[in-house]
């Protein structure tokens, strides 16, 4: 059964469901066409037909560097601007070279923007801090970092990918 996706020429059968659930599982191994040719009971060019097409269409792919086996921390910054300042203090922020990504925030009254650095240390941390709390417009900053990871899940639910 193929469903209409909001695209109007993309459509996502029930096999390309079961592809989605199994790639974007959490789990670490490697996710080959042979395993899940395998695993689905198909043939393995049909796989790659099929997956060539989510990858193409439908897919974000991206490596990600494990930055704790060197040393460093991903730190998130919430700050609350006054003024109306919102995208001005965003593009000076974007500047850091420790930036990797500003979002403006809604839903909290007190965070207008989120900031995800990669920083050495604490005394980093306090040493970034103080330079956002030093710009013009910036109300106030907190920070939080994770320091364990209780458990991973499916980036998004089997129960929406039901739904494409």
């Amino acid at each position: 059964m193929s469903r209409k996706v909001d695209n109007k020429t993309a459509s996502i059968s029930d096999l390309d469901r079961k592809l989605l659930k199994i790639l974007l599982s959490p789990n670490s191994e490697l996710k080959s066409s042979k395993s899940l040719s395998t695993k689905l009971s198909i043939p393995v060019t049909t796989i790659r037909r099929r997956r060539k097409r989510l990858e193409s269409k439908f897919l974000k792919m991206h490596y990600v560097l494990d930055i704790e086996k060197f040393g460093w921390k991903r730190v998130d910054f919430f700050i609350s601007i006054r003024n109306g300042l919102v995208n001005a203090v965003a593009n000076n922020i974007l500047n850091f070279d420790e930036v990797t990504y500003i979002g403006k925030s809604i839903g909290e009254h007190t965070i207008d923007l989120r900031v995800e650095t990669i920083l050495k240390d604490n005394a980093s941390i306090l040493d970034f801090l103080e330079k956002i709390k030093a710009m013009d417009g910036v109300k106030d900053v907190v920070w939080s970092e994770i320091v364990s990871v209780v458990g991973r899940k499916i980036s998004i639910p089997s129960s929406i990918i039901d739904r494409f």
